[in-house]
C-alpha cells in the first residue's frame, strides 16, 4: 500500500519546483515535506526527487506522480469525497501554443464549468506533446502525432489551417519580384522555437526549398502575429488570427490563397475517470466548431 500523504508531498514538490512552495500548497512546514519525501525515498530505496532550482522528478518519481494524478482523478468521481469540500483535483494537459491561442480555451472553459475542476496546461510543440503523455507528465494532449500511445486512445480533431504572411512593407522589401527559393533564404523568418519546423515544411512543400534563412526566435503566438504586422519577418500564422489583419491590409499572404493544414489529434489516457470523458467531449465539440473537417 502506497503512503499517499508522502506521495502528495512528492507530487507537490515536483509541480511547484521547491519544498517551500510545496509546503505552502499542502499547508504544512517545509521540514514536514522534506521528511515525507526523504522517508518515502528511504522506504523504496530509490531517489524520487532531484533537489535543485527547480526540483524535478527522477524517472521513478515521474511514475509515482503520474499514478498520484490518476488516483486524484478517480477520487473526484466519488460523491462522498467530492462533497467533503477537500482540495479540487486538476487535470494535466499538454497543448500547442497556437491551439491555446485559438480554439482550445473554449474546451477548457466548458470542462471547468461542467466539472468545477482545475486544469494544469503545459505548452509544447504539437509534434512533441505526445512525449509528455508517454512520460506520464500529463493525462491528455493536443498533438499532430497520430502514433498510438500505450494505454491511451487517439481521436482525430481536424486540421488547424495556417497562412504564410508578412507585412506589405516587408514583402516589398524582400520579395519585390515575388517569392521563390532564393528570396525565401534571404528574407528573415520567424520560428517559435527549435522544435518549430512549420516554416521549413511550408517552404519545402510550396517551393521545394530547403529553408536556411536568417531566423528570429519568437516563443509567443501573439508575438508572432504582432511582429509580422510590424514588419520584422514572415511566418506561418493560424488563419483565424491572420484573417482580420489580411482583410485590414496590415498583413499579406506570400502565396495568395495558399494554406497549410496541420492535422490535430486528441490523445487521452484510457483511465476510467469521468473528468477525462467530460474533457474529451468538450474538445471534440469545440474542434468541430473551430477546426477544419476531419478528412475522410
Amino acid at each position: 500500500m502506497l503512503d499517499y500523504p508522502s506521495l502528495a508531498a512528492i507530487s507537490a514538490v515536483v509541480r511547484e519546483g521547491s519544498f517551500e512552495k510545496a509546503a505552502a500548497l499542502l499547508k504544512i512546514t517545509p521540514s514536514a515535506v522534506s521528511q515525507r519525501v526523504r522517508g518515502f525515498e528511504e522506504r523504496l530505496g530509490v531517489a524520487l526527487v532531484i533537489r535543485g532550482q527547480p526540483c524535478i522528478a527522477t524517472e521513478q518519481g515521474r511514475e509515482l506522480c503520474a499514478h498520484f494524478d490518476k488516483v486524484r482523478l478517480l477520487e473526484a468521481d466519488l460523491t462522498v469525497i467530492s462533497a467533503s469540500g477537500g482540495s479540487r483535483p486538476s487535470l494535466s494537459i499538454a497543448v500547442n501554443a497556437d491551439s491555446l491561442a485559438t480554439w482550445f480555451p473554449h474546451a477548457v472553459a466548458d470542462f471547468a464549468r461542467t466539472t468545477g475542476m482545475l486544469v494544469e496546461l503545459t505548452l509544447e510543440d504539437e509534434g512533441h506533446t505526445a512525449d509528455r503523455l508517454r512520460t506520464g507528465e500529463v493525462l491528455a494532449v493536443v498533438t499532430s502525432d497520430p502514433e498510438p500511445v500505450a494505454g491511451c486512445r487517439t481521436i482525430a480533431l481536424g486540421p488547424l489551417s495556417y497562412v504564410a504572411c508578412a507585412s506589405p512593407d516587408f514583402v516589398n522589401r524582400y520579395f519585390p519580384t515575388g517569392v521563390d527559393r532564393h528570396s525565401l533564404n534571404t528574407a528573415p523568418v520567424m520560428r517559435f522555437n527549435r522544435k518549430d519546423q512549420l516554416q521549413g515544411r511550408w517552404a519545402k512543400a510550396t517551393f521545394e526549398a530547403d529553408l536556411n534563412a536568417p531566423t528570429h526566435w519568437i516563443p509567443s503566438t501573439q508575438g508572432f502575429l504582432d511582429l509580422a504586422c510590424a514588419g520584422l519577418a514572415w511566418g506561418l500564422q493560424p488563419k483565424t488570427l491572420a484573417k482580420p489583419h489580411i482583410n485590414a491590409g496590415t498583413l499579406v499572404e506570400l502565396v495568395p490563397g495558399d494554406t497549410m493544414d496541420v492535422p490535430l489529434f486528441w490523445t487521452v489516457s484510457r483511465l476510467h475517470a469521468q473528468a477525462l470523458q467530460v474533457m474529451t467531449d468538450a474538445v471534440k465539440n469545440v474542434a468541430r466548431q473551430h477546426l477544419q473537417p476531419v478528412p475522410m
